[in-house]
């Protein structure tokens, strides 16, 4: 009995995360009595970062690729395609991503004690972008006592999701000041940022470009007055918020095929990356009623041609595999991709659109258009901008101009954890085909599942969270997403 308890309490301690884990690969053990027992800002933000992206690729070819259609398995028994979703889903993300909230935690603290500004303000960016994640993945969730088992708490309330997004505002507003004061990195601590390499400026620019994701985001709740925010960003006050410039500025962590700055698919076969699934055929038309050069990134010929399978599929009529990952994408640095530049021009037109902002949609779209092909190092086809199926069409409805903005960010968004996802679920757009085959009555989830360990383990909290948001299925939206 006692050794059972003594697992329990470790699970708990796991579930609330309140150690922090480094890779191998970077990690430095403080075994040396003459120094410092906690691990200085920049020795956490490499292994951290590459972690954090490295799962985040890793389900969205398991799950985000399959639930947005782009692509299908060929494995009958695999229906996540058909929104089927187990619990068991879950625990893999909920872990892994509050393991590293623990990293950017420690990373803040540390650097607090040392009057670090700029690792304070990177640890603050970093915080707001995983805790995003967890939030919108599942709704209320752990925050102001997740990740502090140290302190002796093992069974974290669950905070509102409102609450947690006024308070991830407050975290970035609070990053933009510290950056903005410029507190110079030195040559070592520069060269242990994979992202940016210590330019200060390009940190407090992802920054507020995140920001203006996340107020998007939460647009459709007026109680939070996000449309004022967005046009002091962008308008007002621009100035004070410097967001992305250009390709150059967006925030990839470009891998490498030297260990340990490798894709998360690095080890893997290539029928593990492309074997058992094919493109399917809402992701191969477009580009190629488009014309689009990156299919000739991304995709494989089937048939002399490029050619998808569709998705949703009635159980026992698996089509035939046709075009499938082109296995060079296994390390590419691209995919590596947390917020690019064309993402920002994106949100900025859907903010034009709705009067957020000065300045046409239009702008912002072609220049959304322009840079999402141009990051892939290829060039703009002649005359794109004049086919009907990429021209902005200023008579065109408000809804029609909402799925030309967002069946573009689709591309743009490729491999970037559940980004897709989320803006399906808050904007009903690009319009996906629904197959025969599709099960919870043809309805997009709204949402994960908590954990099975957090229901077990944290129960009173999980069913005090799991009343508030209107009972744990994957049906219940979240806060941001209820009318």
């Amino acid at each position: 009995m006692k050794k059972i308890k003594l697992a329990t309490l470790a699970l708990l301690a796991a579930t609330s995360l309140s150690t922090f884990s480094c890779k191998k690969e970077f990690e430095e053990i403080n075994t040396d009595p003459n120094r410092t027992a906690a691990a200085t800002p920049e020795a956490l933000l490499a292994p951290a970062l590459h972690d954090m992206v490295v799962r985040n690729q890793n389900r969205a070819l398991r799950l985000n690729n399959e639930l947005m259609q782009v692509h299908v398995t060929t494995i009958d028994s695999d229906e996540i395609h058909r929104y089927v979703v187990r619990p068991s889903e879950s625990d893999y993300m909920w872990n892994n991503w509050y393991l590293q909230r623990t990293n950017f935690v420690d990373m803040y603290s540390s650097a607090e004690a040392i009057n670090n500004t700029t690792f304070m303000g990177i640890a603050l960016i970093c915080d707001a972008w995983v805790t995003s994640l967890i939030t919108d993945m599942f709704g209320d969730v752990p925050y102001t006592e997740a990740n502090r088992g140290r302190e002796g708490i093992y069974q974290p309330r669950f905070d509102a999701q409102q609450d947690i997004y006024v308070d991830l505002f407050r975290k970035l507003e609070e990053a933009n000041t510290l950056l903005a004061a410029n507190q110079a990195l030195t040559a070592d601590q520069r060269s242990l940022d994979p992202l940016y390499q210590g330019d200060i400026t390009k940190w407090r620019k992802f920054g507020n470009s995140l920001y203006l994701r996340l107020l998007m985001r939460v647009s459709g709740k007026p109680e939070m007055n996000t449309a004022a925010k967005i046009q002091e960003i962008v308008d007002v006050n621009k100035s004070n918020y410097p967001i992305f410039a250009n390709n150059d500025e967006s925030a990839i962590l470009r891998f490498t095929t030297t260990p340990p700055m490798v894709s998360a698919f690095y080890t893997f076969r290539d029928f593990d990356f492309n074997g058992s699934h094919s493109l399917s055929q809402f992701f191969v038309n477009n580009l190629n009623s488009w014309n689009d050069p990156r299919i000739e990134r991304w995709a494989t010929i089937s048939g002399g041609t490029y050619n998808g399978i569709p998705s949703g599929y009635p159980v026992g009529q698996v089509p035939e595999r046709q075009s499938t990952y082109l296995v060079g994408l296994k390390n590419e640095p691209l995919l590596g991709n947390i917020m690019n530049y064309a993402e920002l021009q994106f949100i900025l037109a859907e903010a034009a659109l709705k009067g957020m902002i000065a300045n046409s949609p239009e702008t912002f779209y072609n220049r959304g258009v322009e840079s999402a092909i141009t990051m892939w190092q290829l060039e703009v086809p002649e005359g794109h901008f004049e086919n009907d199926e990429v021209r902005w069409e200023e008579e065109a409805s408000f809804e029609n101009k909402m799925d030309r903005i967002h069946v573009q960010k689709y591309y743009t968004l490729f491999f970037t954890d559940f980004q897709q996802w989320h803006e399906y679920r808050r904007t009903g757009h690009p319009i996906l085909p629904k197959g025969s085959g599709l099960r919870n009555n043809g309805e997009m989830p709204a949402r994960f599942l908590y954990p099975v360990s957090v229901q077990s383990l944290n129960r009173a909290n999980y069913t005090a969270a799991a009343a508030a948001i209107g009972g744990d299925d994957i049906n219940t939206k979240v806060w941001w997403n209820k009318n």
